[in-house]
């Protein structure tokens, strides 16, 4: 057996903590990946892994060659990626993630052409709210909106992210409209449940910074259902403006005290930090850059971002 064939795989369990997931991982079984692995430590003559019914945890040897693997398919990748700028032509797959709504709304939309572009390019694309590891997941791309947390991932700013407070006007005309965001102690607030900025709501206003504990009785952690209770007149939400800005201007959704904004954000593309950037990650994000500007000039709702 090829020990450096076997480096991927061991490097894969590590990582991911289980032969199983390591299988998913690298789009082979659970017993290919344990096999592998028999093989690797039979070749070496060492155990790398103590395996339990619960758990896997490396030996002292395996600590040490794991350091190794690392490194030499960091190398490994960093190589593939240096001579991907050569190509004539990007090539590859392409593994994204992106949150479930801004990808279904605003990227989906994009990949036919971007496909039917770069005919050799394969792209796999995760849509999941969930912050995922880009490392662990092995994805190129990593679409992030909001505050990001320290990291040594590379961000690179795709375009503004603004919110507004808003509802329906049949909920409006039963509750009553807010003056204020100290009125929301009388309203139903919907709440988003991946909500990065914490338990409070936060406005800037004439009297500078307020903020309140949203109340509600709905919380879900997908802004689609969050939109559809807001269209059903089932409360107040704030909601980013890609999402809501057609149905304002349609009148279906009003947008509310407007004078008191609500924190500014942006939406990112994240990428794991490497020597080279291959082709094929380049070309994505400039196609992505062009593609999102002519779109999200149509979500400002005439307010300044």
């Amino acid at each position: 057996m090829d020990v450096f064939s076997a480096i991927p795989v061991f490097v894969a369990v590590v990582e991911c903590g289980s032969f199983s997931l390591a299988g998913e991982k690298l789009g082979v079984t659970k017993s290919a990946v344990s096999k592998r692995i028999s093989q690797l430590e039979a070749k070496l003559g060492i155990q790398l892994l103590q395996r339990t019914t619960r758990r896997l945890s490396l030996t002292e040897a395996g600590e040490q060659y794991f350091d190794y693997a690392r490194n030499a398919l960091t190398i490994a990748n960093e190589g593939e990626d240096a001579i991907s700028m050569l190509q004539e032509q990007p090539q590859g797959t392409l593994r994204l993630n992106v949150p479930m709504v801004f990808g279904r709304l605003h990227i989906a939309p994009m990949i036919p052409k971007f496909l039917q572009d770069n005919p050799k390019i394969k792209v796999e694309m995760m849509m999941d709210d969930k912050v995922v590891d880009l490392i662990s997941g092995s994805f190129d791309i990593a679409i992030r909106i909001g505050k990001l947390p320290d990291s040594s991932l590379i961000a690179k700013r795709i375009a503004p992210c603004h919110s507004v407070l808003c509802a329906s006007p049949d909920y409006l005309k039963k509750h009553g409209t807010p003056s204020t965001p100290l009125d929301l102690a009388h309203h139903n607030c919907l709440s988003y449940s991946y909500f990065q900025a914490g338990s409070e709501w936060r406005f800037n206003g004439p009297e500078g910074q307020i903020s309140v504990v949203p109340r509600g009785n709905y919380c879900v952690n997908n802004s689609d259902a969050l939109l559809e209770g807001l269209l059903a007149g089932l409360g107040v939400c704030q909601m980013p403006t890609f999402i809501v800005a057609s149905a304002i201007e349609q009148g279906n959704l009003i947008s509310l005290i407007p004078e008191y904004e609500l924190p500014k954000h942006a939406i990112y593309a994240m990428l794991p930090e490497r020597k080279h950037i291959p082709a094929k990650i380049s070309i994505f994000l400039a196609y992505l850059k062009n593609y999102i500007d002519e779109k999200s000039a149509s979500w400002d709702l005439n307010q300044s971002l």
